[in-house]
């Protein structure tokens, strides 16, 4: 396939380019307050600065001389503290008296760059935004560890997401890549940490500390995408688990090879549902209940406990679909099960229970 470049298309791509480096890592933010409050409060804060200080000058006016009548009223405090605070003033008001002269020097003096830092309060906070956000991406990097990275945020990427967050990871603890900006804006909102880019690049990778990650979940739009993602993904890190998905059954084979441990088929694992569904709609339901994390029925892996061991999966108090023993996944009928031992885990059905976290030693299986 030919591509013809368009004129000013390489200036483009370049701006393109320059963006995603700029706005490559997004954290979460806390809720900011409204622009309007935030300047109400910063007024109010000047205006108070402002009668104190006129305040301060009147409950000394004696020591104060003013050239047009030589007093100093409640009118003329305020009019020497505006001046005063907002210039050097204009002479036409002036302390005279030793305790006043005090008082210019050790408070109205500190009152008035009080009152100019509250003026200039937006633009110190724009000159210092930039420091703030390099702090805490610095901090960002050399905390995150053992984290867990979502390639996509669509339907497939946050769904798989929330599902892993039920089960008590934190969302602290997830990036979020995508070549969408709106997409990674929609994503810090929900409390993670973003990265915008190409995934398939490994610099953005290296972005989203995927060599230091302990699970990667690849939902990209397109199979060929979620190949490449899969190779550099496993390119960084060798011992990461990874989970992809789909659309054709059989591009299946080609992600495995390219390092994936687990690989979800999206439109026939949906197409399996809707035929289930046809054939008997109360067993859909309950497939469509075990997808479903913390609601109804749940899929947990857990090991044995020694009360059960020499038992058979029949004989246990849950109910067992699979023994896994060693690199074995087998089924609770499977006649070389034999006997439960120490070292077995289980997968069982449970009934979820609402708002419980699921521990390292009883985590969910990952769903279709």
């Amino acid at each position: 396939m030919f591509h013809v470049k368009l004129p000013g298309e390489d200036a483009i791509a370049r701006r393109a380019d320059e963006h995603l480096v700029t706005h490559r890592v997004k954290l979460p933010r806390k809720v900011v307050e409204h622009p309007f409050r935030r300047a109400a409060k910063r007024l109010a804060l000047a205006l108070l600065v402002l009668v104190a200080t006129a305040l301060i000058v009147y409950a000394d006016h004696d020591g104060y001389h003013d050239n047009a009548d030589g007093a100093v009223g409640l009118l003329d405090s305020f009019y020497y503290a505006t001046v005063t605070l907002s210039t050097t003033g204009y002479g036409d008001i002036t302390p005279v008296g030793d305790g006043a002269r005090l008082t210019n020097i050790l408070v109205v003096t500190p009152l008035r760059v009080l009152f100019l830092i509250i003026l200039i309060g937006t633009t110190l906070e724009i000159l210092t935004e930039r420091t703030r956000e390099e702090w805490r991406l610095n901090r960002w990097r050399s905390t995150l560890r053992d984290h867990t990275v979502v390639i996509g945020f669509g339907t497939k990427g946050r769904s798989a997401i929330q599902t892993v967050c039920a089960t008590g990871l934190r969302k602290e603890q997830v990036v979020v890549v995508d070549p969408s900006e709106r997409v990674i804006d929609a994503a810090i909102a929900e409390g993670y940490a973003g990265v915008v880019g190409d995934a398939t690049r490994s610099d953005v990778l290296r972005r989203a500390e995927v060599h230091r990650a302990r699970q990667i979940i690849i939902a990209t739009q397109r199979d060929d995408t979620a190949v490449l993602v899969t190779l550099t993904a496993r390119q960084l890190n060798r011992g990461a688990k990874i989970v992809a998905t789909v659309r054709e059954e059989e591009n299946a084979p080609l992600l495995k090879q390219s390092g994936a441990d687990v690989v979800i088929t999206s439109a026939s694992a949906a197409g399996r549902l809707l035929g289930l569904s046809v054939l008997s709609p109360a067993a859909g339901m309950v497939m469509e209940d075990l997808v479903q994390q913390g609601s109804g029925l749940d899929i947990v892996e857990r090991p044995v406990v020694k009360a059960e061991v020499g038992r058979s999966p029949r004989e246990t108090d849950d109910l067992v679909v699979s023994v896994i023993r060693g690199h074995r996944v087998l089924g609770y009928d499977d006649p070389s099960v034999g006997a439960l031992q120490l070292t077995d885990r289980l997968i069982t059905i449970v009934r979820a229970t609402p708002g419980a976290q699921v521990t390292p030693d009883t985590r969910p299986l990952p769903r279709d």
